[in-house]
């Protein structure tokens, strides 16, 4: 469809933002006007009241960058082809990027403050906004390089840390698959958005040719793409040691503030275990009725999928109900999104493709989807909004500095939201074949969120450890070892294909160095409030809410702590994996 034709109460209201577009630009130019406003404030930051006097106005600036950001990257997702939101976005960016080098003074010169006076600005209650950002400070003091030093590492970025690009340009653009068959000899094309589709289908051959061909065609270009990673590794470990890291891992872990322990538990837990997998493919075999299981075989479908086709409001009021169980506030901010208009509901003509949810400092979240009415559909609603509730909660409580969350705990609350709606569906469903469909969509979900992110999680840390020890490794080095934990994780009675062993080379996170664990312990977190919630265990709700409150006021795993997650305890995950064997004994029961 084309948008004018998508009824109004389908489509998003901007109007929390910019009532049109005139008052977009108009707020824009007026902005703009401001930047050289901040020069008064250089080399005058010592003085306590110049400098409350410069974060408030920062701060006020920065509040309507992020609504006019919103309005204009909003408009321009309704139709990529409309100049108008293009020239929207481009605007702001402008603007932005002018504010962006008129402040970059500003952390450098109260990075030169010393410690004592650093803690005095934490603690003073004229500051208390703005105690978190000179908590940051403190803490990166010690890993912050000379001026002079700093401006070269600055200047090192134009030519430094283009591996992520090399590998998209390759891998997205100029990488091409050859055609796979299916066992009626029947061509397919292939490339890596299809590739999903062909590994869950039910012809077995083509599940196995298209597997083989996508990872295989990969390590014919195993010396490049093995060299271009290594050098990114490289450089992670080069400048962790130059800014006095004791490794690439910590140096991630220390940004978010992770206990290096929530790391190694989670490794250690899913290894220990692991067993739990081992059961889950061979119950799978068994519905699957195979006398072998391979690893192509991992996707096949399992039972009738539940092939309701909703109505958006029939969605809406199933995702709703499924959240009862987290009380009346979370439903009157569901109600109060459906009455205002927060999600852009249907796809349409040069529409954004997938979903997002997106928001400025206590203005309605906004809601990007594109709703086509199946089981899918409904799941992508319940995630999306659980990140639009979250934002309203933390925004709604916190003060403008301590409102943003961090990504550690970001999957948290739209997971939560996705295991709701798959358990009460399932509490609901008559249909054996239907749940055996559902539970084995949550159980692959969680091989691939908590198990095989674990996996990618260990090959970071043993090429980095590696890496880091001097060792020299080769495309054949990384090929072995990610071979043998495959055949860890996936146990002797699955089969493997040869080709697997290429496929780390596809993986694009790995160029995030240290980023995949939190998918793992997202859900991780997400189940375990979720088992305690349903069991109706005192207080959890309320913690959880608290959580959904909290915004960065703690450091993340502090925060899950609070919530009654304590990932720094191998309990917390022991508890969850005890819970999944029950949903695996009520998987291999229907």
């Amino acid at each position: 469809m084309k948008r004018s034709q998508i009824a109004e109460k389908y489509k998003w209201d901007l109007s929390d933002y910019c009532k049109d577009d005139d008052e977009f630009f108009n707020r824009l130019k007026n902005l703009e006007e401001k930047k050289d406003e901040f020069k008064k404030y250089e080399n005058n930051l010592s003085n306590d009241e110049i400098l409350l006097e410069m974060l408030n106005f920062d701060s006020e600036i920065s509040k309507e960058l992020e609504i006019l950001a919103c309005y204009a990257y909003r408009r321009k997702d309704e139709n990529l082809a409309d100049k108008l939101g293009q020239q929207m976005k481009d605007a702001f960016t402008k603007v932005s990027t002018q504010f962006a080098v008129a402040t970059a003074f500003v952390t450098p010169e109260i990075s030169n403050f010393d410690e004592s006076k650093l803690k005095r600005l934490q603690q003073n209650p004229l500051f208390s906004n703005y105690s978190l950002y000179f908590h940051e400070i403190s803490r990166e003091k010690k890993h912050i390089l000379k001026k002079n030093e700093e401006q070269i590492i600055s200047g090192m970025g134009e030519f430094l840390g283009g591996f992520s690009s090399n590998f998209h340009a390759f891998s997205d653009a100029d990488l091409k698959f050859e055609d796979v068959k299916d066992s009626k000899g029947k061509s397919y094309k292939l490339d890596q958005a299809k590739l999903s589709l062909y590994t869950s289908s039910t012809d077995r051959v083509l599940r196995e040719n298209a597997m083989k061909t996508i990872n295989a065609t990969f390590g014919k270009f195993s010396n490049m793409i093995s060299q271009n990673y290594l050098s990114s590794v490289k450089q992670n470990c080069y400048f962790s040691k130059l800014r006095g890291y004791k490794s690439a891992l910590a140096r991630e872990l220390y940004s978010d503030e992770i206990d290096e322990k929530v790391y190694n538990n989670l490794i250690a837990s899913v290894r220990k275990n692991i067993g739990l997998l081992y059961r889950f493919f061979e119950v799978k075999r068994k519905k699957l009725k195979l006398e072998k299981f391979h690893l192509f075989d991992q996707f096949a479908p399992v039972g009738k999928p539940y092939g309701k086709k909703f109505t958006y409001e029939e969605a809406f009021e199933l995702f709703k109900q499924s959240t009862k169980v987290l009380g009346d506030d979370y439903s009157k901010i569901l109600d109060k999104s459906f009455k205002e208009r927060w999600i852009d509901v249907f796809p349409s003509d040069g529409k954004a493709s997938g979903a997002y949810s997106s928001g400025a400092y206590q203005k309605n979240p906004i809601v990007l989807m594109n709703f086509v009415g199946d089981f899918r559909s409904v799941e992508t609603l319940a995630h999306e909004m659980g990140h639009s509730v979250h934002t309203y909660f933390s925004e709604h409580s916190q003060c403008y500095e301590k409102s943003d969350y961090t990504i550690f705990v970001a999957e948290v609350a739209s997971t939560v939201n996705e295991i709701l709606l798959n358990f009460h569906i399932l509490k609901n469903l008559k249909s054996n074949a239907q749940k055996a469909w559902l539970l084995d969509n949550f159980l692959m979900n969680v091989k691939s969120t908590i198990f095989r992110q674990t996996m990618f999680a260990e090959f970071e840390q043993l090429v980095h450890n590696q890496i880091e020890a001097g060792v020299a490794l080769s495309k054949d080095s990384l090929c072995d070892k990610y071979l043998e934990l495959n055949k860890f994780y996936f146990g002797k009675k699955v089969k493997l294909i040869n080709e697997i062993k290429y496929e780390w080379m596809r993986i694009p996170h790995f160029y995030s160095a240290f980023y995949v664990y939190k998918y793992a312990t997202g859900l991780v977190s997400a189940l375990n409030i979720v088992r305690r919630i349903l069991n109706g265990e005192k207080d959890a709700v309320k913690k959880y809410l608290n959580f959904l409150c909290s915004g960065c006021t703690k450091p993340p795993v502090e925060l899950l702590k609070d919530a009654g997650c304590d990932l720094t305890n191998l309990k917390t995950f022991d508890d969850v994996f005890d819970y999944l064997r029950k949903v695996l004994e009520e998987y291999e029961k229907v």
